[in-house]
């Protein structure tokens, strides 16, 4: 009997994950997440004494039985359920595991965890005088589950429909990710100025993404330098916009829980606006760096003599057909971010002026603004780098046939 000859899509699948562009773009990737790691531990936390918020103990408990219950739904709460049950929990998870404790659970319209038997729920705990723990109160639903399911479904989508590109760009995503947590965040509260490591982080995360994605190819260096670029341009905006304004980081909302309770820490406001800008921006404009990058990388293999005047053209005219729905992604966005507040402007009924220039109305559109610049900027710079970085051989022929006129 023959031996049995490997299927064409698995020596295909197989070529794809062992092609030389891939390994490099893999190895490239490793290095950086090794940067990314090195990063983390040097910029990780000091040991130092407990916050409040670390001192507290929460758990994971079932509802096992309603005790009283004299919550009923109002009117005015749509239907919620006002009032305060008494509960009969167990614990599922931390050092009292299986303990049973009892617990009064009060329903308002803004903390309302309304259980019922084999209810999941998150408590918290403290100790009484004899030591033994007692359930302060219950703040939450145990929503860990679900969202994990969700999160569970959405790589899976991402895997089945994307393939080996589903899976880069999920190692993508977790390289972003950890990025923020591990490299900014720690890096913004050790005191360094704020634009710079988000741009840095910006840069570094786009790149690792991108090498992940596509490899190691000029498509991937033409989109990781517009997506650096387009991002650093809505920032520079942003920037600018914000001095002449004047507005910046001590206008936003957060801004005060910040400085209250991190003030032991050498943290620069000022910045924090532009770097959320910086940060919120990224994965538009990446994604329009990467369609225009590819579409030309395309149209290169389809023409190998294509001219770089023909291929700017040609990127800029796909850049065109995605700029107003980019732009529009990340307008609504942000609006929808801040619907609360649209909604409280009308309930109010302040006037247009005050609305246009309050600081939450100004850092919002600051926001969409310089994001949207980001995004168009990217256009003209990707399909830039392209026509330079991947222009066909009809530039060549073109060069040698002005030479030899000039010899004649």
């Amino acid at each position: 009997m023959g031996r049995c000859k490997p299927s064409p899509s698995l020596s295909r699948l197989k070529e794809g994950l062992c092609s030389p562009r891939r390994l490099a773009g893999l190895a490239m990737g490793a290095g950086l997440f090794l940067l990314l790691v090195v990063g983390a531990i040097l910029l990780r936390p000091a040991d130092g004494e407990l916050t409040a918020a670390q001192k507290r103990q929460f758990a994971v408990a079932r509802v096992t039985d309603i005790l009283a219950d004299d919550a009923k739904p109002e009117p005015w709460s749509e239907g919620l359920r006002l009032g305060a049950q008494l509960l009969e929990v167990e614990l599922l998870s931390g050092p009292y595991r299986g303990r049973i404790l009892e617990t009064p659970n009060y329903l308002s319209a803004y903390a309302n965890v309304d259980c019922s038997v084999g209810t999941r729920v998150i408590v918290r705990l403290d100790y009484d005088d004899a030591g033994e723990p007692y359930i302060v109160s219950v703040p939450n639903y145990d929503r860990g589950i679900v969202l994990l399911g969700m999160v569970g479904v959405f790589a899976l989508l991402l895997l089945l429909l994307g393939g080996k590109k589903g899976l880069m760009a999920l190692l993508g995503l977790a390289y972003t990710l950890a990025g923020i947590w591990f490299l900014l965040i720690p890096a913004i509260l050790r005191g360094l100025p704020s634009i710079p490591c988000a741009v840095a982080v910006c840069a570094l995360t786009a790149v690792a993404s991108l090498l992940m994605l596509t490899g190691c190819s000029r498509k991937t260096l033409c989109a990781a330098l517009g997506c650096v670029c387009g991002v650093a341009a809505a920032g520079l905006f942003a920037w600018a916009v914000g001095k002449i304004t004047p507005i910046g980081g001590f206008n936003m909302a957060e801004a005060e829980d910040l400085v209250l309770r991190a003030y032991d820490a050498d943290l620069e406001i000022r910045g924090l606006l532009i770097s959320g800008i910086l940060i919120a921006a990224l994965g538009a404009v990446m994604d329009v760096a990467m369609s225009i990058s590819s579409a030309c990388w395309e149209l290169r293999e389809v023409d190998p003599k294509i001219s770089s005047g023909r291929l700017f053209r040609s990127g800029m005219n796909i850049g065109r057909d995605a700029m107003g729905t980019m732009a529009n992604t990340l307008i609504l966005a942000f609006a929808g971010a801040s619907l609360n507040t649209l909604l409280l402007f009308q309930v109010y009924g302040y006037p247009l002026i005050q609305i246009l220039n309050s600081d939450s109305m100004a850092v919002e559109l600051i926001q969409s603004v310089a994001g949207s610049v980001g995004i168009l900027l990217t256009v003209p710079l990707v399909a830039l780098f392209s026509a330079r970085l991947m222009r066909g051989s009809g530039d060549a022929e073109k060069k040698s046939g002005n030479l030899l006129k000039r010899r004649v």
